[in-house]
């Protein structure tokens, strides 16, 4: 049988998960009668609820001619659409000898798509482009071709890398053709370019055995699973192997318990696998990611592909607000650092530091996104946490000055609201570097910006476009400081005690500003209950009672008509607090609060600060 191994390159929601699903069918995956989820490959809750790739993921299809001939396993590898999870990527590249690149026939090629493709024409992978959606009534198919040209030229593409077949197709329902008009038939002209523009696997079947860990999975019964592409040789079940470090030292030596290789979305054990093949091995203990697993006679090492540095870092401490260990099961650091440890093991693109004091760590990732997830993830595994305001990690360039990162932003926005968002974004230091109409009344704005100023901008920016604005952003570069940078214009609403908010305390409080709690809930001191309508923070009093007396009755206090409270996401809470701020995250509950719940305290240490 032959073999091809292949990545699939898209932008988020430009269909990528969906087109698997109908390869999996046309291919003979799924049974007729078998019950399929939709989106098949998307594997955990939060990739299904938010519509995103996160965790690369690799599977096979088995594609025979339909005139007859020779069967093909085609394994594919899902790789993730969002930047933030590239760490995930840049690895994943190099085990596929081509990738499709999908896009989207309205929007076209987008930042992550660029980011990911670079990394796959930097490694000399031929591309096979899919224009996907053709049947969206706002297709502009021929411009998005051109961008696509555009984009490989500037990305370096080799002559024969941007002689690139393609595909016009509609994953939804299931179709691809070379003919741009046609909107209807099936998915083989699809698997016939694949078989016949994908190189087969460059492997030596007869040399000693040799295998680069990409991806590191973990399973209650087999321990460490380690995936990879076999470069090399062959492999059997109980051959003695050993783990060499990128440097060349011996991690561990050990025996292939167990060797299982990809069939459909399922991991099926096999006896023996040969070069060119995508499989998993279970058996090491200490083996990581960027090791080569290989023959106990191979001493030199695989080349590693390098992983950019993280970008951004978040402190995750202990949860120690009054309401700690209510709502939650694992509230103790010793739970919180094992399994930030074991996050960091198995994506190398996460930093855990943990603080003098042992109560707290810092975590180090990609991006706001990124982290969120993670910390998304713990909550819904039982943890408490408090999260801190996330912070660039600066460098310093040769001659010692400081550096820091930047991002290119592009952002689609209609016309009339270009003006306020150019405005917004000077404000946070960011270059423009192109505008251009991008047709319907649109505009596609592209910036250069600290990734600093950008932290929190999202929830504004959707405020300034009134919700129609769609923003991309990629890490850039390390480029010069930018000075000092302002924040959030405006202060907080502070309870000054503890107890369950009333509402005839909140009436007069909603004057103040915009509030973020509702009658009956259970505050603390120090806890943030709404934003001041003023630059300046605000202890207020929520759960002031009416006082009764012979004049005074309670019935008047169903004429209170409370405006529903500011619920903000997860993402939005990360970004909204200020740098003596927190939040704390339950299973139940996403709170905001001072890092010193004391008032006293708190004037204190803002003395000492403006002091120093």
């Amino acid at each position: 049988m032959s073999l091809r191994n292949i990545a699939i390159i898209a932008h988020v929601d430009h269909g990528k998960t969906t087109l698997v699903d109908q390869l999996f069918r046309q291919s003979g995956t799924f049974r007729d009668n078998q019950r399929v989820e939709e989106r098949a490959m998307d594997s955990n809750d939060l990739e299904k609820e938010r519509g995103i790739t996160i965790l690369a993921k690799c599977t096979s299809v088995e594609w025979s001619p339909p005139a007859g001939g020779e069967a093909t396993r085609i394994n594919i590898v899902d790789t993730p659409g969002h930047a933030d999870f590239g760490g995930e990527v840049e690895r994943i590249l190099s085990m596929v000898d081509g990738v499709i690149l999908l896009v989207d026939a309205s929007e076209g090629a987008m930042p992550q798509t660029k980011f990911v493709t670079g990394k796959a024409l930097a490694l000399g992978l031929r591309p096979i482009v899919v224009v996907n959606k053709v049947d969206r009534p706002d297709e502009r198919i021929q411009e998005v071709l051109d961008e696509v040209f555009d984009l490989f030229v500037s990305l370096d593409a080799t002559d024969e890398q941007l002689d690139f077949p393609v595909l016009y197709a509609s994953g939804r329902n299931g179709y691809a053709s070379e003919d741009p008009a046609r909107r209807e038939g099936t998915l083989t002209p699809m698997f016939e370019t694949i078989v016949n523009h994908v190189p087969v696997p460059k492997a030596d079947v007869d040399g000693e055995f040799k295998m680069l860990v990409t991806l590191l999975d973990r399973d209650n019964f087999l321990g460490r699973i380690l995936t990879g592409l076999v470069l090399s040789g062959t492999v059997k079940v109980n051959q003695q192997i050993h783990a060499l470090s990128p440097s060349g030292d011996r991690v561990e030596t050990g025996r292939a318990s167990k060797i299982m290789s990809f069939r459909g979305l399922e991991r099926i054990p096999v006896d023996q696998a040969q070069a060119g093949d995508i499989i998993s091995i279970a058996g090491l203990t200490t083996a990581t990611v960027a090791d080569t697993i290989a023959d106990i006679n191979v001493t030199e090492p695989l080349h590693a592909q390098p992983i950019d540095p993280p970008t951004l870092s978040m402190r995750f401490s202990v949860n120690d607000s009054p309401m700690a260990g209510r709502e939650g099961d694992k509230v103790t650091s010793r739970i919180i650092r094992d399994r930030l440890l074991r996050e960091a093991e198995s994506n190398v693109a996460i930093r855990v530091t943990e603080s003098a004091d042992k109560d707290s760590f810092e975590v180090a990732g990609r991006g706001e996104l990124q982290l969120g997830v993670l910390i998304e993830t713990m909550r819904r595994e039982g943890f408490e946490l408090g999260i801190s305001r996330p912070r660039v990690l600066f460098s310093a360039d040769e001659a010692g000055k400081p550096t820091e990162p930047y991002e290119s932003v592009v952002i689609d926005v209609d016309d009339e609201f270009s003006g306020t968002v150019v405005e917004k974004m000077a404000i946070r230091k960011a270059e423009l570097t192109d505008m251009r109409p991008s047709g319907g009344g649109k505009t596609r704005i592209t910036f250069s910006a600290p990734s600093r100023g950008l932290i929190g901008y999202h929830g504004e920016f959707l405020s300034d476009t009134r919700g129609t604005g769609i923003m991309n952003r990629l890490f850039e570069k390390y480029g010069p400081h930018k000075g000092n940078i302002e924040g959030r214009k405006n202060g907080v609403l502070i309870s000054n005690g503890a107890g369950e908010a009333v509402a005839y305390a909140l009436g007069p409080l909603e004057e103040r500003g915009i509030l973020m709690v509702s009658p009956g809930e259970a505050l603390y001191e120090g806890m943030i209950i709404g934003e001041n309508a003023k630059p300046d923070d605000l202890e207020v009093n929520p759960m002031k009672s009416k006082q009764l007396t012979n004049f005074r009755s309670t019935g008047k206090d169903d004429a209170i008509r409370l405006t529903p409270p500011w619920r903000m996401t997860l993402e939005q809470a990360i970004a909204y607090v200020d740098d003596d701020e927190m939040v704390e995250v339950t299973p139940k509950n996403i709170r905001l609060r001072k890092s010193i719940l004391d008032p006293n305290e708190r004037k204190k240490a803002s003395r000492s600060k403006k002091a120093a």
